[in-house]
């Protein structure tokens, strides 16, 4: 994995930070915190962006963030379980992985 990806991955996960804090945040600090995690989040994926496809970039930009928050809720603030709600995570975590295989193997390609 690259720097980009990582950049990537790591604003997904903070992605699901600032999610979580424009529900839950009921104080100036809360609000605060969440302001700078979005700041986070999106330099690191303009970063990203910047060597990276742009589409497959925000797709798993938003998969990641996407499944992180379902499941955060489910964990920390006791949203209930649903089998469909895991059943649709892992089918978009299976899209999102396969836009990362299929954008790996056109950059190999490009390289060659």
């Amino acid at each position: 994995m690259n720097r980009h990806w990582l950049y990537v991955l790591m604003g997904g996960i903070i992605e699901v930070v600032w999610v979580s804090g424009l529900k839950h945040s009921n104080a100036w600090w809360h609000w605060l915190i969440t302001a700078v995690a979005i700041a986070i989040s999106f330099w690191l994926i303009i970063e990203a962006s910047r060597r990276l496809p742009v589409g497959t970039v925000y797709a798993v930009f938003t998969g990641i963030g996407t499944a992180g928050t379902v499941i955060g809720e489910m964990v920390v603030f006791g949203e209930p379980f649903r089998w469909s709600k895991t059943l649709l995570i892992a089918l978009l975590l299976a899209g999102v992985m396969g836009l990362k295989l299929m954008s790996d193997n056109t950059q190999e390609e490009a390289a060659s």
